[in-house]
């Protein structure tokens, strides 16, 4: 009611409009990719930015690409943006070395790593990888980490392959010429090898291991002193990531109007959206929500294997008070 009062007060008022429109101005966000904006990874955030949800939030957000999710994580907590997206362990990751960031939404209750291979090499677990050559994205993001526990999982080291740090499109333009046997990301790469001429395996997602899906970031001090932005976000982007849950094909339209590179390539984009909706975002009951004992399980994990050297106390990893309530779970 207030806002409709201050409304029409600015109506009725020419002599204060400008003052009214001051006042209303949405907040300049600043948000960091761990990648270029325009990959289909991060369609919950483009597609909420095109249909109005963070204006409806009063929100203005300026995508930036980082390098990688850790290198995301460690600008957050420099203070040089206030939030930002990796994977949800990248705070495992970065906790225990003094960065004060954490996980406020997860955006999916699967893992984003896929390891795909070449049909024709006979490639069917991931020991089979011994020796082989495979491209990540950035040996600074947290699909990278998520392989090294992949790994480790099937009994071998870091030094057992040869793991190159190939950038967002040549992760997958070596493994399709053949440069690689292997690679490891999200799946964007795998539709988009397939697609290039690659006949493609994927390596079980059992075998895989359980990291988190994609995470939005905040640092400690943008959930003490802005919390109101850090909600925003999080609910506006969540809504985006409905959308393609509820129809891949629409998103996928949306999407292309967005990123004009994408026209015309509406039935690509579909694919991958199916596939993040099944393997990624399928089975999460509250959208957003973060599993603790999930969290937990890849904090053990990382730590039993030496792949961070100390545990981080739970609490510090994640918050779920911008998810778990009314109007994120409607």
């Amino acid at each position: 009611m207030l806002k409709s009062l201050f409304q029409r007060f600015c109506a009725l008022s020419l002599g204060l409009g400008l003052t009214c429109a001051a006042q209303a101005q949405p907040t300049d966000v600043t948000y960091l990719l761990p990648a270029p904006p325009n990959l289909p990874a991060f369609a919950p955030w483009i597609i909420a930015k095109e249909k109005g949800y963070y204006a409806a939030q009063d929100l203005n957000l300026t995508f930036i690409a980082a390098k990688g999710g850790v290198d995301v994580a460690k600008q957050i907590g420099a203070g040089n943006a206030l939030l930002g997206g990796a994977i949800g362990d990248t705070p495992i990751m970065v906790r225990g070395n003094g960065i004060p960031v954490r996980a406020v939404a997860v955006l999916g209750a699967g893992g984003v790593t896929m390891i795909a291979t070449h049909s024709k090499d006979n490639i069917n677990n991931v020991s089979d990888l011994k020796g082989k050559t495979m491209t990540v994205m950035s040996y600074s993001d947290t699909t990278y980490y998520a392989l090294l526990a992949s790994l480790r999982k099937a009994g071998l080291g870091k030094n057992d392959v040869d793991i190159q740090a190939a950038g967002p499109a040549g992760v997958w333009q070596l493994f399709t010429a053949n440069k690689a046997q292997a690679m490891a990301g999200v799946p964007d790469w795998m539709v988009t090898a397939e697609e290039a001429g690659a006949q493609i395996k994927l390596i079980p997602q059992e075998q895989i291991f359980e990291s988190m899906a994609q995470a939005i970031l905040a640092s400690d001090d943008a959930i003490k002193n802005h919390p109101q932005v850090v909600r925003g976000v999080v609910q506006a982007t969540l809504k985006g990531m409905h959308d393609i849950i509820q129809d891949p094909r629409a998103a996928a339209v949306t999407f292309a109007k967005a990123v004009p590179t994408y026209a015309g390539k509406e039935d690509s984009l579909e694919k991958i959206f199916k596939l993040y909706v099944e393997h990624v975002y399928a089975n999460q009951r509250v959208l957003g929500h973060i599993d603790p004992e999930r969290l937990d399980k890849v904090r053990q994990f990382y730590v039993s294997e030496g792949i961070v050297p100390r545990e981080t106390p739970l609490d510090e990893l994640f918050t779920n008070q911008f998810v778990d309530s009314p109007v994120a779970a409607q």
